[in-house]
């Protein structure tokens, strides 16, 4: 007001920092505000829009309805009064209904943070990563990944799943993530096991639980498990699978292409990326290690044991799926230990090969998996080709796109007799001679010319030459050579 009584009023309020109208604001009224009486705040403006539903319509609802959402009700109303343009008021409905359930609402549940000493809690669980789009030398990957971390440090450990959700994935996933930390938490915390207790009886689930209580006491860990469906009591963890499948996604966009050679080239790039993560914990994980128990002397089992009858198909079907194996084996039962990527066949305590895993199809009744290597089976086929023709495992046999593309071309155009010698003459080449991945090349570049493979010349191709076997000198030494081996005379004396 100094400045007022010798300047304008625009020149005093901008003296003064205020603007134009709050200097005539003041000038009018010098009181502060404090002084001022509180006002009663001015009514409604505009007609209200929920005006004749919201005591009649909406409140009914929302009172007898617990947990309706603002667009049912939106939709409700629009079933009642279909001439009202519903949709603008939207907003203003969801505002209201906000309102009232803050007023008037059921209580709500409430989230207790908990605090995690060092060393005393570990969690683990599966996610489902789709989205990361990953493929194998070309061909979609069907998988999750087992995730496991400390509640206090954040040390991860993740690696891939091929089947779903299985007490075998988890006992092997744990374990692994157990000798890489190289120590013991206190405590090991799952999501009830849900997926592995699936489609299971109430004596194959008492088992399974059994199972998993003798793995935790074999690491004296003690075995906990959140309520079925309540995610949040799993937060540890839960909130973390979307940080790991982020770094995944980033990783996988710096590296500019999701497609990997090989299965094993994928899961060294888990492993670098969980472990980039982990290095980043370091000091976090160095306060949690002193507080971890020491691991037991050994691991435990990590698979499931089955016996197998090899028939004379060559093979044996385990849970649905045929499996090839060497015909020397056909008659004799094989112990068979059920991994999730693959399946150990023992006779009797001597391991005799390796399989990789098959799963069943999802869809239709009674259809089976194979999983089947053709040099099982070639030097049988070569005598009685013609059994290609309507073989149940045909499409399966085929080791590369390449050979079954050969296939479809041979009997699309000549004689199926025919067409079958060619195509078993074919996988027994890439036997014999060892040539299976430059045979495959070899026939693409035949069939993107529109020719038929021509077995005799490839055959030529393929053939073994002299020079292959290296050409050996062996030069023998003197009789006389040996005399300087036997002592003297003198010597002898």
């Amino acid at each position: 007001m100094e400045y007022r009584r010798t300047l304008s009023q625009e020149a005093a309020a901008a003296k003064a920092g205020f603007s134009l109208s709050t200097g005539q604001r003041f000038e009018k009224d010098p009181r502060l505000p404090s002084q001022k009486k509180t006002e009663r705040r001015r009514g409604r403006s505009k007609p209200d829009p929920l005006a004749g539903v919201w005591e009649t319509d909406v409140l009914p609802l929302l009172g007898t309805c617990s947990g309706i959402r603002p667009i049912t009700v939106l939709e409700e109303l629009g079933r009642r009064y279909p001439d009202e343009d519903w949709e603008r008021r939207r907003r203003t409905l969801e505002r209201r209904i906000e309102t009232w359930k803050a007023l008037h609402g059921p209580d709500q549940e409430v989230m207790f943070r908990q605090e995690h000493p060092p060393g005393q809690q570990a969690l683990s669980d599966f996610t489902d990563v789709a989205e990361l789009a990953v493929t194998i030398a070309g061909q979609p990957l069907d998988h999750r990944l087992y995730h496991f971390t400390l509640a206090f440090s954040g040390w991860e450990h993740a690696e891939v799943v091929l089947g779903g959700e299985s007490f075998v994935a988890l006992t092997h996933g744990l374990q692994n993530a157990l000798w890489a930390l190289g120590g013991v938490p206190a405590e090991h915390r799952t999501d009830s096991l849900s997926a592995a207790f699936r489609n299971l009886d109430a004596e194959a689930r008492k088992d399974l639980t059994e199972r998993y209580e003798a793995l935790c006491a074999h690491y004296r860990m003690t075995p906990t498990r959140n309520n079925r469906g309540v995610a949040h009591e799993n937060g540890s963890i839960e909130s973390r699978h979307g940080h790991l499948k982020s770094r995944l996604d980033q990783a996988l966009t710096l590296r500019g292409s999701r497609d990997f050679a090989t299965l094993d080239d994928y899961r060294r790039f888990v492993a670098e990326v969980v472990g980039r993560h982990n290095a980043r914990q370091r000091k976090m994980f160095d306060l949690e290690r002193p507080a971890l128990k020491d691991l037991p002397a050994r691991r435990t089992t990590d698979f499931e044991e089955a016996t197998a009858y090899v028939t004379s198909s060559g093979g044996f079907t385990l849970r649905k799926v045929f499996y090839t194996v060497p015909s020397r084996l056909i008659g004799h039962r094989l112990k068979v230990h059920i991994h999730d990527d693959r399946l150990d066949c023992l006779l009797g305590g001597t391991l005799v090969l390796t399989l990789p895993r098959g799963r069943a199809p999802q869809r239709g009744k009674g259809k089976r998996g194979h999983v089947i290597d053709y040099r099982h089976v070639i030097h049988s086929l070569r005598c009685k080709p013609q059994a290609l023709l309507n073989l149940v495992y045909r499409d399966d046999l085929f080791p590369r796109a390449a050979y079954r593309r050969a296939w479809e071309a041979l009997s699309a155009k000549l004689d199926p007799r025919l067409a079958c010698r060619i195509m078993v003459g074919l996988l027994w080449l890439a036997h014999e001679r060892a040539c299976e991945a430059d045979l495959a090349a070899a026939l693409d570049t035949v069939l993107d010319a529109g020719q038929l493979p021509d077995l005799a010349a490839l055959q030529r191709r393929f053939a073994a030459t002299a020079a292959d076997a290296p050409a050996l000198t062996v030069t023998l030494p003197t009789a006389a050579a040996y005399d300087a081996l036997l002592p003297t005379a003198g010597a002898a004396q």
